[in-house]
């Protein structure tokens, strides 16, 4: 295996973004030697991995000299680059037009730089996040830390990368398919899709007749997802969701709990399954009540149904592209599959308004599930962690869009209901590739998740990559 770490013994040692905010608190460490270290760190592994897009470490240095406010002043992280921030391009995965930096913060990033943390710059995706691997054609692929044959997932493949490796504790991701819960499974990392509407948005994502996407971060660990939620909340609160507060542990409640191996479209692989078989008898020997059924709470139309929708979404940017992106757009320079996904929609627009009438009467079919349970376990991904090449852009669009319903068969019904997810990475596939495992609950019980992913955690510690010993 081709392994790449960034760990070192140096001012980040290998520590999580909460152990990082006590050594820079207790002045054990200065956040300007963190910030040189991710630095150095992302110079490092960068030309290997390919998970950075734009770079702002002169500015990064400029913060940490200038100190700011917030739980986690001082630690290093990244944007993805599908939100907008200030003096930084947004090139959404592509390079189908010239970078123009931005005027102004979009909502998204005025928050997240609220909680203190200190962008590096920005992380690589696949283009406009319409895949699950990222890997462009002229931007080259984001490689995986555990194995660099391997894909890192997407669309927050950047994030996912760089987290694993030891680059930063914490990043920004978006998840509007999977694309935060699919680097996670893939880099074995903890990845919680919040609830829709938890997190401040950007404009595009709030005007989706759909709204998809959420924001949100990839961790190493449990406790550093539960601080980030905890802060977020301190600095902006959606009240029409239950709070989360501070969770820094296991819940008391044996909870009622789900256990599906087969999507719509398909069953697992053997391995996937035998792995979620036993995360289930892990949750029961831990006292939950943990019941196997036969196939996920879907009606069969929605795989169609989501990827008339998804594909409704790339002919809104391909037809818009001058107007949206400026009159340096040139959509020869898309990959197949977004070219393919205008296509498919262009030819289906007429099933377009049942489809987006049926997305949204979704949660009501798992509002009626949930009467019956409190925790929804299925893998996150239906096979392992696939080779780069496997879902190249390049190739032709009905083989990559049929690999990607068949692997990512589980993460895109919380995105249509907009109810959390978490991947955590409780198992690996015969190889050493990290595999997660994905519980799911009713929209704004982020709290429940984070209490048993604790538990979880504690009961079967995540394995390191290798090489994260500083």
């Amino acid at each position: 295996m081709k392994h790449v770490s960034a760990f070192t013994d140096d001012a980040l040692g290998d520590l999580d973004a909460v152990a990082l905010v006590d050594a820079l608190r207790t002045g054990k460490v200065a956040a300007t030697d963190v910030v040189e270290a991710a630095i150095a760190r992302t110079e490092a592994v960068n030309p290997v991995l390919n998970g950075l897009a734009h770079a702002t470490f002169d500015r990064a240095r400029a913060m940490a000299r200038s100190g700011g406010s917030g739980y986690f002043d001082g630690v290093p992280t990244f944007f993805k680059d599908n939100v907008d921030v200030e003096g930084m391009p947004t090139m959404q995965g592509t390079d189908a037009w010239n970078p123009v930096p931005h005027a102004r913060h979009g909502d998204f990033a005025e928050f997240f730089l609220a909680t203190g943390l200190i962008p590096l710059g920005k992380t690589q995706l696949s283009e406009f996040g319409f895949s699950g691997s990222a890997e462009h054609p002229r931007i080259g692929a984001v490689r995986n830390p555990w194995d660099t044959d391997f894909t890192a997932g997407a669309s927050s493949s950047g994030a996912g990368a760089f987290v694993a490796a030891g680059v930063v504790p914490i990043a920004h991701a978006n998840d509007g398919g999977g694309s935060i819960r699919i680097p996670a499974a893939c880099n074995g990392l903890v990845g919680l899709k919040p609830s829709r509407g938890r997190l401040p948005q950007d404009k595009m994502s709030r005007q989706m007749p759909v709204r998809l996407v959420n924001d949100g971060v990839l961790t190493r660990s449990v406790r550093d997802t539960a601080a980030f939620y905890r802060e977020a909340e301190r600095i902006w609160r959606n009240r029409s969701l239950p709070p989360i507060g501070a969770v820094t542990g296991p819940g008391r409640e044996r909870l009622r709990v789900a256990v599906v191996t087969r999507s719509i479209n398909r069953d697992s692989s053997a391995s996937v399954r035998d792995r979620t078989l036993e995360t289930a008898a892990l949750l029961s020997d831990l006292g939950h009540r943990v019941d196997n059924l036969d196939h996920s709470p879907i009606p069969a139309k929605f795989v169609d149904d989501f990827l008339l929708y998804w594909a409704s979404l790339a002919m809104a940017l391909v037809r818009t592209g001058q107007r949206t992106f400026g009159k340096s757009f040139d959509r020869s320079r898309l990959d197949n599959l977004t070219l393919g996904l205008d296509r498919h929609a262009s030819r289906n627009l007429h099933r377009l308004p049942a489809a987006i009438t049926r997305l949204r009467r979704l949660s009501r079919v798992t509002a009626r599930f949930y009467l019956d349970y409190d925790i929804l376990l299925t893998p996150t991904l239906a096979e392992d962690t696939p080779r780069i090449g496997h879902l190249d852009p390049t190739a032709d669009y009905q083989q990559v869009i049929d690999r990607l319903v068949d692997w990512a068969a589980f993460t895109p019904l919380q995105n249509a209901t907009g109810e959390p997810a978490v991947s955590l990475p409780l198992a690996q596939s015969e190889d050493g590739m990290p595999m997660g495992m994905m519980l799911a609950a009713p929209l704004g019980h982020e709290r429940r998740l984070l209490e048993l992913s604790y538990e979880l955690e504690a009961a079967k510690p995540f394995t390191p990559m290798p090489g994260a010993s500083a």
